[in-house]
């Protein structure tokens, strides 16, 4: 199995449900998403796919949260905005526009340095 990664950045604000229903105050991360993609084999020029097709795959993705409360995208009106929920959202997306024979690992978000979730539907 042939695996790629590509890293993009944004920023934006959220704020989360907590278990006692209150909500924590509105706050900012510097985002980290990263993209792992796998392939049984590589195409005629011997990659699993450019990476900047998917680098530019993953910033369509997180274009529309730069610089935003999280809390106004509509998924997030229903989902609480945490890490964790943002991760399966952009695996979601990403998952609609990869090419055939490809397989989408993983999408990690880091909402600061050590604090990341990772979703995927192939064992991690």
């Amino acid at each position: 199995m042939f695996t790629i990664n590509v890293k993009t950045s944004f920023q934006a604000s959220h704020q989360l449900m907590l278990p006692d229903g209150s909500k924590e105050p509105l706050h900012n991360h510097h985002w980290i998403a990263s993209a792992s993609v796998s392939s049984e084999t590589l195409n005629d020029i011997g990659i699993v796919m450019d990476f900047h097709q998917l680098k530019s795959a993953l910033d369509k993705i997180t274009s529309e949260f730069n610089n935003i409360s999280l809390n106004k995208i509509d998924y997030f009106c229903r989902n609480n905005p945490t890490a964790e929920n943002i991760a399966k959202y952009i695996y979601q997306k990403l998952e609609l526009v990869l090419l055939k024979g490809l397989e989408l690992r993983s999408v990690k978000v880091e909402e600061e340095a050590g604090f990341f979730a990772e979703f995927g539907k192939i064992p991690l």
